[in-house]
């Protein structure tokens, strides 16, 4: 049988799962903690899958045609999973992304064609930015309002809402899991960015089986901005606060009522954790999938949990953080 595929839209999902030996050896771990590598995906993260479900539901419905542009807000790796399914399909893609995401993702996104405008840079961004006290949820709101449903032939797929988002999740990401451990898993972690993720991977685990915990994951107080709006040291990127936080600011794509716990991670606690891997493991991952590798140590650290298998999704590879701190000091 022919293994030749026609396009990249053929290759996303089905990533591999493995289970991080010599983390869990280094850590003298009594629970197994296994690794959703989303980085086996053809641009390298976790989006591809929500990319391709958005424009090919945006396309069933007619909203998507010949000739559109595809627009996207983005810390990263949406826009660039978006640049490359538009380039494959022959879409235009223009992209909004955060000013301070490192610079590798602006330069993949633009290799794929993709147009990039930093949010800052942006005049009604930058204005409801500072007049809200950075809130993102209504800058984006301004953005189709005042920019966007103004335009003819473009197409805002607003990851924040869109359902194809955690539907995707539930339709590959779960089952997958399920299939690929034979029903064997006990807990699953993952961080929260649009919440897509775990609502959608958490609610078809659960539906297999109701015992299977779910742990979401968010950033540390010392890992956000502070009051006067200044950004932390260091981030994980792409990964926000769903819990203590104005429910406006959660997106709606983040199901609430799906996960039995919320861990909260601290940069520099994923930033160990993801050179400890690569270290001990050869995996090098990027910096939300070290927040989720530090949490499934926390719980597998747990008396409880001994014996237990814990999936841990790794959206990115570390190969998007080169221009950062995550790899820039030794491991001591």
């Amino acid at each position: 049988m022919s293994r030749v595929y026609k396009s990249i839209t053929e290759l996303v999902g089905r990533t591999p799962l493995l289970e991080l030996s010599g983390y869990e050896k280094k850590h003298n771990l009594k629970a197994n903690i296994i690794g959703k590598l989303e980085y086996f995906n053809p641009n390298q993260s976790v989006k591809d899958r929500i990319a391709l479900a958005m424009i090919e539901e945006a396309e069933k419905s007619g909203k998507l045609k010949p000739g559109d542009t595809v627009v996207e807000t983005t810390s990263g790796n949406t826009g660039i999973g978006l640049a490359a399914i538009a380039a494959a399909k022959g879409y235009p893609f223009r992209v909004y992304i955060q000013d301070q995401v490192s610079k590798e993702r602006f330069q993949v996104i633009q290799a794929f064609g993709g147009k990039t405008i930093k949010l800052g840079e942006e005049p009604v961004i930058a204005k409801v930015l500072e007049e809200t006290g950075g809130d993102f949820v209504a800058a984006i709101k301004a953005l189709k309002e005042q920019v966007l449903d103004k335009e003819e032939n473009v197409v805002f797929l607003d990851q924040c809402s869109n359902p194809a988002n955690p539907a995707v999740h539930k339709r590959t990401t779960g089952p997958e899991i399920w299939e690929d451990t034979d029903g064997q898993v006990d807990i699953l972690v993952a961080c929260v960015g649009t919440g897509g993720t775990v609502s959608g991977t958490g609610a078809y685990l659960k539906e297999k089986n109701p015992n299977i915990k779910i742990v979401a994951v968010q950033p540390g107080p010392n890992s956000l901005p502070d009051a006067d709006k200044n950004p932390p040291e260091e981030e994980i990127t792409g990964v926000h606060p769903f819990e203590g936080v104005p429910d406006n600011l959660v997106p709606a794509t983040m199901d609430r009522n799906i996960y039995d716990e919320y861990l909260e991670v601290e940069a520099l606690d994923a930033y160990n954790a993801a050179r400890e891997l690569a270290a001990n493991d050869g995996v090098l991952i990027g910096t939300s999938s070290g927040a989720a590798l530090h949490a499934a140590r926390v719980l597998a650290e747990r008396e409880e949990n001994k014996g237990k298998k814990i999936v841990a999704v790794f959206p990115d590879t570390g190969l998007r953080y080169l221009s950062t701190n995550l790899f820039a000091k030794a491991q001591d």
